[in-house]
């Protein structure tokens, strides 16, 4: 991914807090995420309350809902951070499927087939879900057949959140004329959290946890926790002076001359305020584009919405 262009307002050091990478184990308990591999059995509310038991923590959230049968990456949001979910809930997703097909088909027509289904869709939600049952438009951004063997058609596929995959096998096979059903699934990503982003399993943390209780090696449990930050790998962000925070810190919008540096943004997109540090203080919508903020001296450049730092 390519480095986002940064505008500098004002140089300037920060002397408030600590950079993220710097919190402890305990830190990051009560304020951090753990990105969890996910097993088939438990629904994703189980597996958070699981992980809420294993830290001994009042508050763990994940962020979006995985049926029961569905491995794969379920970041959870521990303690403090768990107001982070929310901005993960939207975020784009991806899950490797094996769909079985009912009926053998040509590969020919298979892949003609699956390109109707790249871009936006509609989909009617199963009988059994979270959601209200109407039909809704879904975007596929990226469908990769992996492998083809007999009936069976193992696929990538990276999408809006909200998609439902057995939903989708389900109108393949429907197009196809043969029928099909989604015989098993795996998230791969969810927003920034990815496999190779220290997924680990409820035993790993489990493990992780009593060496760091019992024998005091938090080795282990830093490997497993990441800092709040790490949820905000793709929403624009802006930097403040530290002069800045306290304001933050109880509600108040952002001005043009708090601002340190800034990232590029449109109006009305989501960002992410910083401190020097890269510590989160706020999450705020732009009430004017990145380009506008940096030719203007003063006005409102971003509504506070979620305060995410201690009032100061």
């Amino acid at each position: 991914m390519k480095d986002k262009q940064i505008f500098v307002k004002k140089e300037a050091m920060g002397e408030f807090g600590k950079y993220p990478q710097e919190r402890t184990a305990e830190e990051l308990i009560n304020y951090g995420i753990v990105n969890i591999d996910k097993p088939k059995g438990p629904t994703s509310h189980q597996t958070s309350d699981y992980v809420k038991k294993i830290l001994n923590i009042n508050k763990a959230g994940h962020s979006g809902t995985l049926d029961p049968a569905v491995t794969g990456v379920q970041p959870i949001a521990l303690g403090k951070a768990t107001r982070i979910t929310q901005f993960l809930l939207t975020a784009p997703k991806e899950y490797v499927c094996l769909m079985h097909l009912h009926k053998e088909v040509e590969e020919e027509k298979l892949m003609e087939t699956i390109k109707q289904f790249i871009g936006k869709i509609k989909q009617l939600p199963p009988l059994k879900s979270a959601v209200k049952r109407e039909l809704r438009v879904r975007e596929i951004y990226n469908f990769e057949v992996l492998e083809i063997k007999g009936q069976d058609v193992l696929f990538r596929v990276k999408c809006q959140a909200g998609t439902y995959i057995r939903v989708l096998c389900h109108k393949i096979g429907e197009s196809l004329g043969t029928g099909a059903h989604m015989a098993e699934l795996r998230r791969t990503q969810a927003g920034p959290f990815t496999e190779k982003d220290n997924l680990v399993t409820l035993n790993d943390l489990e493990d992780a946890y009593h060496f760091y209780t019992k024998e005091n090696n938090d080795k282990y449990l830093m490997h497993c926790l990441q800092p709040i930050e790490n949820a905000l790998k793709y929403i624009p962000k802006c930097w403040i002076l530290d002069s800045t925070i306290e304001s933050l810190s109880h509600g108040r919008d952002l001005a043009i001359p708090g601002i340190s540096k800034l990232e590029n943004f449109r109006k009305g997109e989501t960002v992410a305020i910083l401190t020097l540090k890269d510590e989160l203080v706020a999450i705020g919508e732009a009430s004017m584009s990145a380009v506008e903020v940096n030719t203007k001296e003063k006005g409102i450049a971003i509504a506070t919405k979620k305060v995410f730092i201690e009032t100061i």
